[in-house]
């Protein structure tokens, strides 16, 4: 049985796909991050390789052992916490990719975070996919494809997944697992359809609490001095450095709070997605002109794009500090 939630368009096409025996040798999954992507390549590595009626069944030996990451012939890489997958680990796959299945039907290989790959791995995957080996199906999920290679793009078959609908998710959320109605309200406002991260945010408290102290340190800077500022800046780059995701993360919270700020001073509050935060929203926004916000707000889509363009981050926050609104407020989260 798919795992996947809301794609009934994709998992139809996939379905009939595995009935008629015209799988693709390469799938692109593009999507925002925890929209599904890796649970449907998993999904698929399973149906690829069920025993059972019903594909994938979830409960044959070769559906466990992929689900538990164990089957020999399912071989996932990411990104993790390198700033890009190397050639190396192309090369790897390769060999891999040589060499007959061991335990299954077919060899699959899922390649996460696929838009980082470096311009000699990303040609090196060209090769492959060119001349696809027999029995081997490669699924490259990616949030941002626009920045893989064109001809690696023509080279795979295209499954875009969609944001889920808020009401759908909140349904889910207070039918299916209970959650109460302000928290499954939050939720659904934060993940903007991304069912993955709803889940992941419910299962792990540290997601919220990371985020209250991402909030806290963006509404500490809007009093500091430009010494904290650029020291901010110095650390968010080297977050940058170090992990591309957890600082792209702290863009999208800065984005979501900035939206915020814009959709209050409209007089459209209850569209805001920082539910939890409303009154310390409010009480920023009076001390904002609506043009300080739209400004800023413009920046930061700026930031965004330039950062995944892989300037400086250093100097773009650095820049972005500068241009950072400074009021005396106080405020209460």
């Amino acid at each position: 049985m798919w795992q996947v939630i809301g794609q009934d368009k994709i998992l139809s096409l996939l379905d009939y796909s595995l009935k008629t025996s015209t799988i693709a040798h390469a799938y692109l999954l593009v999507g925002p991050r925890h929209v599904g992507k890796g649970t449907l390549a998993f999904n698929l590595a399973q149906a690829l390789n069920c025993d059972g009626p019903e594909l994938p069944c979830g409960q044959c030996r070769s559906c466990q052992r992929i689900l538990e990451g164990k089957h020999a012939d399912v071989t996932p890489i990411g990104l993790d916490s390198k700033t890009e997958i190397g050639i190396d680990d192309i090369r790897g796959l390769q060999r891999l990719a040589n060499l007959p299945p061991y335990e299954g039907k077919c060899k699959v290989f899922i390649i996460d975070d696929a838009e980082y790959l470096s311009t000699e791995a990303a040609n090196s995957l060209l090769k492959i996919l060119e001349e696809p080996p027999q029995r081997v199906v490669w699924l490259l999920l990616a949030a941002e494809e626009e920045h893989l290679l064109p001809t690696i793009i023509s080279r795979c078959q295209r499954l875009e997944l969609k944001p889920v609908p808020s009401e759908r998710i909140q349904e889910i959320l207070v039918n299916s697992y209970n959650v109460d109605a302000d928290k499954a309200k939050l939720l659904t406002q934060l993940c903007h359809g991304r069912l993955g991260w709803a889940f992941s945010a419910l299962a792990n408290d540290d997601i919220l609490e990371q985020r209250s102290q991402r909030i806290a340190k963006l509404l500490s800077l809007l009093t500091a001095g430009l010494g904290q500022r650029f020291a901010y800046a110095q650390e968010l780059a080297s977050q940058f450095g170090q992990n591309r995701r957890a600082g792209a993360e702290i863009i999208e919270i800065w984005l979501d709070w900035w939206r915020d700020l814009m959709l209050i001073k409209g007089g459209c509050k209850e569209a805001i997605i920082n539910v939890d935060y409303e009154i310390a929203l409010e009480e920023q926004a009076r001390g904002l002109s609506l043009n300080e916000i739209k400004e800023f707000l413009a920046n930061l889509y700026l930031l965004q794009e330039e950062i995944s363009k892989n300037v400086n981050s250093r100097l773009a926050l650095e820049w972005l500090m500068l241009n950072l609104p400074r009021k005396k407020l106080s405020v209460k989260s």
